[in-house]
């Protein structure tokens, strides 16, 4: 049983990851606490849920649409809205996003009202590994497949593209890039734009395995602080390692308590690495 939930909670670790990535992203760079993140993750899902119900269309196979919809959503909410209070104080920005995440809930439930929507692939009971010891859904490791993908072109993106270094330097001295002729607005936008892809693509993943509803956002962005700040801010491997903690802390957590108490363990590893190391698991105290 302990094989089976680590297992488990590695397979579904990466999509955390991704979950925490985007967050951790705006937040290291625009210092922005985004309330909205799961909302956009819960977008992601809407959308992956409609193509599938219109066209038949695999979720895996709709990510890129889902991941092109929120970037060029995100980028106009940003550069015309957002970034007129970025460089307020905290509380602004934070009640902004938060606002923000009411309004998109409830346009989700104008639209796509409010019953639980999900889907049920043709392949959703197949086993890709099947033995008396350990079983590992074949869904479940697409979805670890994707999420890792993603988050390596990701890392790649951030590390070997003039945006992604753009992005790099504006989050470590927004001064310094603006002297370079850096824009810092643009990037602000691409930055928020890049950070709705990656919630959309990790909503359209969680669809086949989750049920949806237009307050899951609500319920999601707890996930996202915490995975942000167990792997690190401002680090992409931190995150996929905050993620992949928080996932075996919870799934090893309910073998030996009930499945009701997986909120709770999950929280309570949080603060445990909170006290021992207040950075994260991979952050930098420069950070």
């Amino acid at each position: 049983m302990i094989i089976q939930a680590l297992i488990n909670g590695i397979l579904f670790g990466a999509v955390y990851a991704m979950v925490g990535i985007g967050f951790s992203l705006v937040w290291g760079v625009m210092g922005i606490v985004n309330l909205a993140h799961g909302s956009f993750i819960m977008i992601g899902a809407y959308i992956s849920f409609t193509l599938f119900a219109a066209y038949n269309l695999d979720p895996f196979v709709s990510i890129p649409f889902v991941m092109i919809i929120l970037f060029v959503l995100a980028y106009f909410i940003q550069r015309f809205l957002i970034n007129r209070v970025v460089r307020g104080p905290s509380f602004i920005t934070l009640t902004f996003t938060f606002g923000l995440q009411i309004l998109i809930a409830n346009i989700c439930l104008l639209v796509w009202k409010a019953d639980y929507r999900s889907v049920k692939l043709s392949y959703s009971s197949a086993q890709l590994v099947e033995s008396g010891v350990i079983t590992v859904p074949l869904v479940r490791f697409g979805i670890f497949a994707a999420a890792i993908l993603l988050t390596v072109l990701f890392y790649v993106f951030m590390r070997k593209t003039r945006t992604g270094i753009a992005i790099n330097a504006t989050a470590l001295n927004y001064e310094g890039a603006r002297t370079v002729g850096v824009d810092v607005g643009n990037i602000y936008a691409v930055t928020f734009a890049v950070s709705a892809a990656l919630a959309g693509a990790a909503g359209a993943l969680m669809l086949p395995i989750t049920s949806m509803n237009p307050f899951f956002g609500g319920d999601i962005i707890n996930k996202a602080f915490v995975i942000s700040v167990l792997g690190g801010l401002g680090s992409t491997v931190g995150a996929l390692v905050g993620g992949m903690a928080l996932s075996l802390a919870e799934t090893l957590g309910t073998v030996f308590l009930p499945s009701s108490a997986q909120e709770l363990i999950g929280f309570a590893f949080f603060v445990v690495v909170l006290v021992f190391r207040p950075q994260g698991l991979l952050g930098k105290r420069f950070y």
